[in-house]
């Protein structure tokens, strides 16, 4: 198959044009299919498709989609480069007072926060990080108004029920909802 660029005005366009980046710079854009390019308005279609956007639809909902046991198996064996790697978070621990004189449980003397957004703390369930799950460290709200109100929001335990067979981490939450 011709390359486009390699002395040819037509043929398939190979991406990214570059070897390599500096931290601070941006590889080439990509043409979304379905997406509209700014410049001309024109709509990217799909080659295999009518160009009408009902047959477009229709072409999408009809290919095969794969399993996530199919996509495992596609994956398995690759790893991601260390410098695209998420930054490994702390699991945190438990730790009682070393005077033995228990106050009221506090949510926020055993984690950090890492982000705050509307009425919600957010940072990694301390539960969901020993088991590890919750990679991205944001399973955990924690009310502002109110520390003592406090849910997980992980999906890490398997059950048969109308949820999609899973169900919400019930490791740690507090009797008040958010």
């Amino acid at each position: 198959m011709p390359v486009k660029g390699a002395g040819l005005a037509d043929g398939i366009e190979v991406f990214p044009k570059q070897d390599k980046l500096s931290a601070d710079e941006f590889g080439n854009a990509l043409r979304a299919p379905l997406g509209i390019h700014q410049a001309n308005k024109k709509r990217y279609w799909f080659y295999a498709a009518d160009y009408s956007f009902e047959e477009q639809m229709s072409y999408l909902m009809h290919l095969k989609k794969i399993s996530e046991a199919e996509m495992a198996v596609f994956v398995s064996g690759l790893e991601m480069p260390p410098e695209f790697a998420p930054p490994k978070i702390a699991v945190a621990t438990v730790r009682p007072p070393a005077n033995g004189n228990y106050r009221e449980f506090r949510i926020l003397d055993y984690v950090s926060v890492r982000r705050k957004m509307a009425r919600n703390y957010w940072t990694q369930c301390p539960s969901c990080a020993q088991q590890g799950r919750d990679k991205s460290g944001d399973n955990l709200a924690i009310s502002i108004a109110d520390p003592r109100k406090y849910k997980c929001w992980g999906r890490m335990h398997p059950r048969n029920d109308s949820d999609g067979g899973r169900a919400s981490c019930s490791a740690l939450s507090s009797e008040a909802s958010l």
